[in-house]
């Protein structure tokens, strides 16, 4: 077994009710388009019925990845993590030591990153390199454009 995935409640919820949307109306969809196409006579060159039976095994096997990965989810609780260095769930303020130009981003699991809204995931190459980091230090930050480094201004749990 792998494993544990970790993710915050709402990554949690949000990844629940896909699965049930599949479970309950995704499969029922593609029920109606077997039932459908099946009236249609010869099922050896009904190229419909073909198309909605792999459908539904595709269907079924995003189900089976989904029930895994929820079986192993930990799920992060913001009011136990430590603000005095840089992890999981922490917004971090960090200033650009090359423009001094100042960032905030929160720190989240790779399945909710979401660079829209400031939250990195933990794994790319600015989460990792400003992990375990506290207030004062200086992160290098290997890029595609080469190394950046960054020091850590304000570690908060938001």
């Amino acid at each position: 077994m792998a494993g544990y995935t970790y993710m915050t409640q709402e990554g949690y919820e949000k990844l629940k009710a896909e699965l049930d949307d599949l479970k309950m109306v995704k499969r029922q969809e593609i029920a109606n388009a077997i039932a459908e196409a099946r009236e249609k006579g010869d099922l050896s060159e009904n190229a419909e019925y073909k198309a909605a039976k792999d459908e539904q095994g595709m269907l079924e096997m995003k189900i089976s990845q989904l029930d895994t990965k929820l079986a192993q989810v930990r799920i992060l609780d913001a009011s136990q993590v430590d603000a005095s260095k840089v992890s999981l769930l922490t917004t971090v303020r960090i200033k650009n030591l090359k423009n001094n130009k100042e960032l905030k981003y929160t720190i989240v699991p790779e399945s909710e990153s979401d660079i829209k809204n400031k939250k990195i995931s933990s794994s790319s190459p600015v989460g990792e390199g400003l992990l375990g980091k506290k207030v004062g230090e200086k992160a290098e930050v290997q890029t595609p454009r080469g190394v950046i480094e960054f020091e850590v201004l304000e570690i908060t749990v938001e």
